[in-house]
């Protein structure tokens, strides 16, 4: 979504991003959310995977492993430069969106990248065998097990980003990504002040719904809502951004749901949300837009 945007003439963008992903490895503090948000608005992506740095080697990894250490979390000998560099900053006592703006300007983002707090909050996976860190469900557990509860430790004394407050104030449109609602998107609304921020700012509020009949676009959203008892369709994700959203784009496949949309008291979109490539995501960010800027924005586009 951030790209499809980026890629759009006459549009200052700001992206706010999920911190509660982080972790350490191997003494490391790594920002997986931040750093693919950072790749790819500087073009140094592995698009292949999704994820890492392009033209990557694992040289440094395979010292770890021949030494013992686990090595399930995957990271490149450039990706280890980024968290060793970060990793020093933080330990001199440098403020995380000062490093996170250093990083964008050095790597040529083309947009600011802001944390959604200076705090850390990291999202925790109850599972049959126990907690374990989001890491460990969704990287070296491939995200198989059956997620029982959530849990965001450090969100009760975490504190907005004033960059991530003033962002929304200023915002003209503010876009809820088609991410997880629970682990990607929550982290951040359940910051002390950000859904308040959102609900009273000024701009028009889009979300983009993350499901396609039933079943989530990328990643466990749909089996994680549905085994916390939540529905994995358009309604519910319409009543979860109840209040914070005008309007939600829903798949063309999902137009029948529109109806679900409005009793949950915003406006039904429905388009083609399904990005495989960077033309679909800058097709998206267009309708995006223009849903925005449309004073017809309850109507259903075909």
């Amino acid at each position: 979504m951030a790209e499809g945007l980026a890629g759009l003439e006459n549009v200052d963008l700001t992206v706010i991003g999920n911190v509660a992903d982080d972790d350490e490895f191997h003494g490391l503090w790594v920002s997986p959310d931040i750093d693919t948000l950072t790749y790819s608005l500087s073009g140094r992506i592995n698009r292949q995977q999704g994820w890492g740095v392009a033209d990557e080697a694992l040289r440094g990894l395979s010292v770890l492993k021949e030494l013992g250490e686990e090595t399930w979390m995957t990271l490149g000998d450039r990706d280890l430069g980024l968290h060793i560099y970060r990793s020093s900053r933080l330990r001199k006592g440098h403020a995380r969106q000062a490093i996170a703006d250093d990083i964008s300007r050095a790597f040529g983002a083309c947009c600011r990248i802001v944390l959604s707090t200076e705090d850390v909050v990291q999202t925790r996976v109850k599972t049959e065998a126990g907690w374990l860190s989001f890491q460990e469900y969704f990287v070296r557990e491939h995200c198989a097990p059956e997620v029982l509860e959530l849990s965001y430790q450090g969100l009760d004394v975490a504190a907005p980003n004033p960059a991530a407050l003033d962002a929304i104030a200023n915002a003209d449109v503010i876009v809820i990504a088609p991410s997880n609602p629970l682990v990607s998107i929550e982290p951040i609304l359940s910051i002390a002040g950000m859904r308040t921020a959102i609900a009273g700012a000024k701009a028009a509020r889009i979300a983009v719904c993350p499901f396609v009949n039933g079943k989530a676009i990328k990643g466990p959203a749909d089996r994680m809502m549905v085994s916390l008892g939540f529905e994995a369709t358009v309604g519910a994700v319409a009543r979860r951004y109840a209040g914070i959203a005008d309007t939600l784009l829903i798949d063309t496949s999902d137009r029948a749901f529109c109806g679900d949309v409005k009793s949950a008291g915003l406006c039904a979109v429905a388009c083609n949300i399904v990005m495989t490539s960077l033309e679909d995501k800058v097709a998206l960010a267009r309708t995006v837009l223009a849903t925005a800027l449309s004073a017809e924005a309850c109507g259903v586009v075909p």
